[in-house]
């Protein structure tokens, strides 16, 4: 790939680090143009959920390329799409009755947060604060960025973002200083609280309890706050259910939904919003339509994926294989609890992360000497900051899991 005139995301070309060319995947593995085989162990940035190359999905890929590509969504509907949104509708909470199509997670956060100012505009009663959850990160477009962690993310475009009011994290022992700061916050009349539920994902898969979403839930209800749960990446299995929410019994008002929703197969996202939240954009008034959309809104190829994805997860035992992967990960997580390197292991579902030295930010320099490590070792993981996680396909086999945590279990002992 030298001279390439591709610039990579979240990539610092100055390091001047090899950029492996990946000429095709199966399963839980990549294969490059070296003819190297290298373990998935991130699911491709959390996306592939049953492995890559899937049969059924890809079938669906190419027989909907060859009937119908692309067409407006704006005043137009297709097959695909509708089975889509009947298919969330029947496994999603039953208080989301509107499914909004989009491009990808960030965007889908994008729509949540206008849902949410319109549905209070339209009400006769604009709100505009709204109130995000301490190191969480929901997206890099600017909308998403606003609402998530300010620092080395997004330092540059500090201009252009919006004013938020942030909930300190609930961790362990902090609970209810989140609680009561967030009490306070919605009896002073916000909008929205937007959170990742039960785990944050790039802001160092920091987990908080379901007891705590449970109490924030309780307390944006009681307030009339809308709750926008953010599970572009906690959704689809992740944390072994369905749902983040679901293990807390939550049903929020607004859902943003992305990565697995196609299997991870091809980008698409949709953000579910409740009966009252698509009321309050309703109307003979073309001035309070919803105002968003992009050029491939529901793409019938991108629909297609979500639709095979959907029966997978009806017909297949996706959830008994969710169960044995969070078995697995947690017996081989605590495998390495007594090294001394070690720290702050956590597991919760299909995820499983660690701690290597005190926490030193996504900056840290351990991260790229890790990340060189992984890779010359053919497994692809990538550290945030001091933070090593595993989140792997469903589909990965025991040998490659156990090769992946001897990789990282090296990786303690010499980077």
């Amino acid at each position: 790939m030298t001279g390439s005139p591709i610039w990579h995301p979240f990539t610092q070309h100055g390091l001047v680090d090899p950029i492996p060319e990946v000429v095709r995947a199966e399963g839980a593995a990549l294969h490059t143009r070296e003819g190297r085989r290298v373990i998935d162990a991130i699911s491709s940035w959390w996306v592939t959920t049953h492995g890559h190359a899937h049969p059924r999905i890809a079938a669906a890929i190419a027989e909907q390329a060859a009937r119908l590509d692309q067409i407006i969504f704006a005043g137009w509907t297709h097959e695909p799409a509708e089975t889509v949104a009947a298919g969330l509708r029947a496994i999603m909470p039953e208080c989301l009755t509107r499914v909004f199509f989009s491009d990808s997670g960030s965007t889908s956060v994008e729509v949540a947060l206008k849902m949410a100012l319109g549905y209070w505009l339209h009400r006769g009663e604009p709100r505009h604060r709204i109130l995000v959850l301490e190191h969480g990160y929901h997206g890099d477009t600017i909308g998403a960025m606003s609402v998530g962690a300010r620092g080395a993310f997004n330092r540059a475009y500090e201009p252009l973002l919006f004013d938020v009011e942030t909930i300190p994290f609930p961790g362990e022992g902090r609970e209810q200083a989140a609680l009561d700061a967030l009490e306070r916050a919605c009896s002073a009349g916000a909008a929205a609280f937007i959170v990742e539920p039960l785990i944050l994902g790039a802001g160092g898969m920091l987990a908080y309890s379901a007891h705590t979403l449970k109490a924030m839930h309780a307390i944006c209800v009681r307030h009339g706050v809308l709750f926008i749960a953010d599970e572009v990446m906690t959704g689809w299995g992740r944390t072994g259910s369905l749902l983040a929410c679901d293990q807390a019994h939550v049903s929020p008002d607004i859902l943003c939904l992305s990565k697995g929703l196609t299997g991870g197969a091809i980008p698409l996202a949709v953000t579910m919003a409740s009966e009252p939240v698509f009321a309050a954009h309703y109307a003979e008034d073309r001035a309070r339509m919803f105002f968003h959309s992009s050029s491939y809104t529901a793409n019938p190829i991108a629909c297609a994926a979500a639709a095979a994805n959907l029966a997978i997860w009806r017909e297949e035992p996706v959830r008994e294989r969710v169960a044995d992967l969070s078995r697995r990960q947690a017996a081989a997580l605590a495998a390495l609890s007594d090294h001394p390197r070690a720290s702050n292991l956590r597991h919760l579902g299909t995820i499983a992360a660690l701690d290597i030295g005190a926490a030193e930010g996504y900056l840290s320099d351990l991260a790229p000497r890790l990340l060189r490590f992984f890779r010359e070792h053919d497994v692809l993981l990538r550290p945030l900051g001091n933070t090593v996680y595993v989140m792997p396909p469903y589909c990965i086999g025991d040998d490659d899991l156990d090769r992946i945590y001897r990789v990282i279990a090296c990786a303690l002992d010499e980077v």
